[in-house]
Protein backbone atom coordinates (compact mmCIF):
# COMPACT_ATOMS: atom_id res chain seq x y z
CA UNK A 1 0.00 0.00 0.00
CA UNK A 2 2.79 2.40 0.94
CA UNK A 3 4.68 1.54 -2.24
CA UNK A 4 1.59 2.30 -4.37
CA UNK A 5 1.08 5.67 -2.71
CA UNK A 6 4.74 6.58 -3.18
CA UNK A 7 4.57 5.57 -6.85
CA UNK A 8 1.45 7.67 -7.39
CA UNK A 9 3.02 10.64 -5.62
CA UNK A 10 6.15 10.37 -7.77
CA UNK A 11 4.09 10.18 -10.94
CA UNK A 12 2.09 13.25 -9.92
CA UNK A 13 5.28 15.19 -9.17
CA UNK A 14 6.61 14.41 -12.65
CA UNK A 15 3.33 15.07 -14.47
CA UNK A 16 2.57 18.43 -12.84
CA UNK A 17 5.34 20.44 -14.57
CA UNK A 18 4.50 18.80 -17.90
CA UNK A 19 0.86 19.77 -17.60
CA UNK A 20 1.82 23.34 -16.70
CA UNK A 21 3.85 23.67 -19.91
CA UNK A 22 1.10 22.30 -22.17
CA UNK A 23 -0.85 24.88 -24.11
CA UNK A 24 -4.56 25.01 -23.41
CA UNK A 25 -6.82 23.59 -26.09
CA UNK A 26 -8.19 26.17 -28.50
CA UNK A 27 -11.28 25.85 -30.61
CA UNK A 28 -10.87 25.99 -34.37
CA UNK A 29 -12.39 29.47 -34.44
CA UNK A 30 -9.89 30.68 -31.84
CA UNK A 31 -6.99 29.18 -33.78
CA UNK A 32 -8.20 30.82 -37.00
CA UNK A 33 -8.48 34.21 -35.31
CA UNK A 34 -5.03 33.81 -33.77
CA UNK A 35 -3.40 32.89 -37.09
CA UNK A 36 -5.11 35.76 -38.90
CA UNK A 37 -3.99 38.18 -36.17
CA UNK A 38 -0.38 36.96 -36.44
CA UNK A 39 -0.34 37.46 -40.22
CA UNK A 40 -1.82 40.97 -39.88
CA UNK A 41 0.69 41.82 -37.16
CA UNK A 42 3.57 40.63 -39.36
CA UNK A 43 2.40 42.84 -42.22
CA UNK A 44 2.02 45.87 -39.94
CA UNK A 45 5.44 45.56 -38.31
CA UNK A 46 7.21 44.66 -41.55
CA UNK A 47 8.36 41.17 -40.57
CA UNK A 48 6.28 39.72 -43.43
CA UNK A 49 6.70 40.86 -47.02
CA UNK A 50 3.65 41.37 -49.22
CA UNK A 51 4.43 38.15 -51.11
CA UNK A 52 4.81 36.13 -47.87
CA UNK A 53 1.55 37.53 -46.48
CA UNK A 54 -0.35 36.78 -49.70
CA UNK A 55 0.91 33.19 -49.73
CA UNK A 56 0.12 32.64 -46.03
CA UNK A 57 -3.36 34.14 -46.43
CA UNK A 58 -3.96 31.87 -49.42
CA UNK A 59 -3.07 28.83 -47.33
CA UNK A 60 -5.29 30.19 -44.56
CA UNK A 61 -8.23 30.52 -46.99
CA UNK A 62 -7.61 26.96 -48.23
CA UNK A 63 -7.86 25.71 -44.63
CA UNK A 64 -11.10 27.63 -44.13
CA UNK A 65 -12.54 26.03 -47.29
CA UNK A 66 -11.45 22.58 -46.14
CA UNK A 67 -13.09 23.12 -42.76
CA UNK A 68 -16.33 24.22 -44.44
CA UNK A 69 -16.20 21.14 -46.66
CA UNK A 70 -15.69 18.89 -43.65
CA UNK A 71 -18.61 20.49 -41.85
CA UNK A 72 -20.93 20.11 -44.87
CA UNK A 73 -20.04 16.47 -45.46
CA UNK A 74 -21.18 15.06 -42.14
CA UNK A 75 -23.09 17.65 -40.17
CA UNK A 76 -20.05 18.53 -38.08
CA UNK A 77 -16.44 17.59 -37.59
CA UNK A 78 -15.44 14.03 -36.85
CA UNK A 79 -12.45 13.35 -34.63
CA UNK A 80 -10.37 12.45 -37.71
CA UNK A 81 -11.32 15.69 -39.46
CA UNK A 82 -10.58 17.72 -36.33
CA UNK A 83 -7.17 16.04 -36.00
CA UNK A 84 -6.44 16.74 -39.67
CA UNK A 85 -7.37 20.41 -39.27
CA UNK A 86 -5.29 20.68 -36.09
CA UNK A 87 -2.24 19.28 -37.89
CA UNK A 88 -2.74 21.67 -40.81
CA UNK A 89 -3.19 24.65 -38.47
CA UNK A 90 -0.01 23.62 -36.64
CA UNK A 91 1.89 23.52 -39.93
CA UNK A 92 0.56 26.95 -40.96
CA UNK A 93 1.48 28.33 -37.54
CA UNK A 94 5.05 27.07 -37.97
CA UNK A 95 5.20 28.63 -41.45
CA UNK A 96 4.04 31.99 -40.09
CA UNK A 97 6.66 31.85 -37.35
CA UNK A 98 9.39 30.97 -39.86
CA UNK A 99 8.42 33.74 -42.28
CA UNK A 100 8.18 36.33 -39.52
CA UNK A 101 11.66 35.46 -38.23
CA UNK A 102 13.54 34.82 -41.48
CA UNK A 103 15.04 38.34 -41.53
CA UNK A 104 13.41 38.98 -44.89
CA UNK A 105 11.96 42.37 -43.98
CA UNK A 106 9.76 44.62 -46.00
CA UNK A 107 11.97 47.47 -46.90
Amino acid sequence: MKRTLLTLAAMAAVAAPLAANAQPWQSINQRQANLERRIDQGVRNGSLTRHEAMRLRGEFRDLNRLEASYRRSGGGLSMRERADLDARFDRLSRQIRYEKHDRNYRG
